[in-house]
């Protein structure tokens, strides 16, 4: 099992800037990658970042030059740097762990709010 816990979060006025950290622990060579999802009130998850063991990166469309991921593999810990941040960023954000043989595992959310 993999299990991971986040830390960072907050508020923050727009233009701010934020960043989410997490640790993975458990069974940490079963991990494919590693990212960040987001869900805002009524509206679906989304990844916003995701960083393989490869340090293969991907950012949504809506974050691109504003987030950045990376990984400190010899602390296992994913984190996301938030830059200029805008209302529409707000959400609850979940640190994730794909899993070699396809499951996702979500820590338990971290609440960014960024006030206009």
């Amino acid at each position: 099992q993999v299990q991971l816990v986040e830390s960072g979060g907050g508020l923050v006025q727009a233009g701010g800037s934020l960043r989410l950290s997490c640790a993975a622990s458990g069974n940490i060579f079963s991990i494919n990658s590693m990212g960040w999802y987001r869900q805002a009130p009524g509206m679906q998850r989304e990844l916003v970042a995701s960083i393989t063991t490869r340090g293969v990166t991907y950012t949504h469309d809506s974050v691109k030059g504003r987030f950045t991921i990376s990984r400190d593999d010899a602390e296992n810990t994913v984190s996301l740097q938030m830059d200029n941040l805008g209302p529409e960023d707000t959400a609850v954000y979940y640190c994730s762990a794909e899993l070699y043989y396809g499951e996702v595992v979500l820590g338990q959310g971290a609440q960014v709010t960024v006030s206009s």
